[in-house]
């Protein structure tokens, strides 16, 4: 008889495959390749069908997985949509993990923020989490286990300055999955958010250049203005925010949903 791996353990996941969003770069890659450390077969989500192929070879392969990958744009849901159920007729039943996760809205004042640059948010945000929802929530039911997880924004409990598309669409987010949280928490699905604050990603280094640019600042300035703001002096790497993730995604989490996981060294305001 096989032993069977404990709840939270570096073979947690042997046997699991996991679908994850914007996983080329930053948080979705690190969230791609420690849930593949813990064995799960992880197929890529995005539209570089170069940088997807290159990080499916580099992703830990520890109990013979075959990664792989899916070539979609988020900006358009239909797309999402069509790539992900022909795959998924390819690979019939294939899901036990969802990471939504995609790169954020432009920065900006709200009021400077065209009708356009929310419908195209939304789209982004909201409807691909929705059709990419409907996809595998349907495997997960038979086997009366999944995981889904929202790599969002803290701006879901406190609003962010200058991220007013941001601000508004993520909010969106987390409603929309607390909502799918209570739907199918008796069929053994979890919905659950994680929170990344301040993080070293590509994103982060170009609002910080932004903001420099707009205001005649030095990047220096800018970066020694936000850590007086976190309570841990620092800002955080891409590998915590993915050791958040692969918690939620564990067997170990069975009984947490519906809600959000701030990790942000502490810099929100509120509980």
């Amino acid at each position: 008889m096989a032993v069977q791996p404990s709840l939270f353990s570096p073979s947690s996941l042997v046997g699991q495959r996991a679908l994850v969003g914007g996983s080329t770069q930053g948080i979705g890659r690190a969230v791609a390749e420690v849930l593949a450390q813990m064995g799960a077969t992880i197929t890529l989500l995005a539209r570089n069908e170069d940088r997807l192929r290159q990080v499916a070879t580099e992703l830990p392969v520890v109990a013979n997985q075959a990664h792989d990958f899916i070539v979609a744009d988020f900006s358009t849901s239909a797309a999402v949509a069509s790539q992900v159920n022909a795959y998924l007729e390819r690979h019939p039943a294939c899901f036990d993990i969802l990471i939504n996760n995609t790169g954020g809205p432009a920065g900006g004042p709200i009021l400077q923020a065209s009708p356009e640059a929310f419908r195209a948010a939304f789209e982004q945000h909201v409807v691909c989490n929705q059709v990419l929802a409907q996809a595998v929530v349907p495997a997960m039911q038979t086997r009366r286990y999944g995981r889904i997880i929202n790599i969002i924004s803290t701006s879901v409990k406190q609003p962010l300055p200058d991220l007013g598309v941001s601000n508004t669409v993520r909010a969106a987010v987390a409603n929309w999955a607390k909502t799918l949280a209570n739907e199918v928490a008796a069929l053994g699905i979890t919905v659950n958010n994680v929170l990344p604050g301040a993080t070293v990603t590509q994103r982060h280094t170009s609002l910080i250049e932004q903001r420099a640019a707009k205001t005649g600042q030095s990047v220096a300035t800018i970066e020694e203005n936000l850590l007086k703001l976190i309570p841990v002096q620092r800002f955080g790497q891409s590998e915590e925010v993915a050791a958040a993730v692969a918690f939620l995604a564990s067997p170990a989490a069975g009984y947490i949903t519906g809600i959000n996981v701030p990790v942000d060294g502490g810099r929100t305001g509120n509980l």
